[in-house]
């Protein structure tokens, strides 16, 4: 859109929104998602609301989406202020379970370079050892497999075995692309693998296999509404491209799977 309108919440308006749920007593969490956001000081606020929320229940999942930045056309930039990346690094990353990084964001927090499907499992390996148990590398540049009408994601999942000893699972992921830009893809696909994490917590082949079939599914619908409304020969506009989760409603609950991961 080329125009927007409201305010940016601050530190100090999370700090007050956080006190106000204290005073109720009704700061018990079983998840924390967070996205988007520009501020240091609302990111540094963000870790002290989750540790204090992990004291209260240990068991809490904190999943971070790691936005800063996108590969486009072979070269990354940032769309957040340079200052925010040593917050993630060494602040949020630390107390994250989950993270969603795509290639770029996963090779900023690292500091090292993706070429291939082998570096890309040493990223996750270096992820891991920052503190969060699953991550997901959301989309990549790798030439999948199947050729480069497809998207390769990839995941990699710490789990302790009954032994005591840590078990790895990893597993690659292919999405046929879809020939537009779409907005509010990666909230959606957080919150979805935090839905489906949930209800599949040691096995992330399903959990990512249904987030990213309910994902085809609401882009497939997407761009069929905004096709129609554009007419035949005249692209889209963001307002006809705006995602159609109402409507994909059931294809979120019970996805028909439809993009199989492949276990490396």
């Amino acid at each position: 859109y080329s125009h927007w309108k409201g305010q940016v919440l601050n530190s100090d308006e999370l700090q007050e929104l956080y006190d106000g749920l204290k005073l109720n007593s009704v700061n018990q969490y079983d998840y924390v998602l967070t996205g988007y956001t520009r501020d240091k000081s609302f990111l540094a606020m963000v870790v002290d609301i989750v540790q204090e929320l992990k004291q209260q229940n240990p068991r809490l999942v904190y999943v971070c989406d790691p936005v800063m930045g996108d590969q486009r056309d072979g070269e990354g930039a940032m769309y957040v202020p340079d200052d925010l990346l040593p917050v993630y690094r060494e602040k949020v990353v630390p107390v994250a379970d989950i993270i969603t990084p795509n290639q770029f964001e996963a090779e900023l927090l690292t500091g090292r370079k993706i070429h291939t499907q082998e570096e890309a499992l040493e990223v996750m390996d270096m992820l891991h050892s920052m503190g969060p148990d699953t991550v997901v590398i959301t989309s990549s540049d790798l030439l999948s497999p199947r050729g480069s009408d497809y998207l390769m994601a990839l995941g990699s999942q710490r789990t302790r075995a009954p032994d005591g000893s840590m078990v790895t699972q990893r597993i690659r992921m292919e999405m046929h692309k879809v020939d537009a830009v779409f907005v509010g893809t990666g909230d959606l696909f957080a919150a979805m693998l935090l839905a489906w994490t949930h209800k599949h917590p040691n096995n992330l082949k399903v959990a990512c296999e249904k987030t990213v079939s309910a994902m085809h599914h609401v882009l497939q619908r997407t761009i069929k509404c905004a096709k129609a409304k554009s007419g035949e020969g005249v692209k889209p506009s963001p307002a006809q491209l705006e995602l159609r989760m109402v409507q994909s409603k059931k294809d979120i609950e019970s996805p028909e799977i439809v993009v199989q991961a492949t276990v490396l």
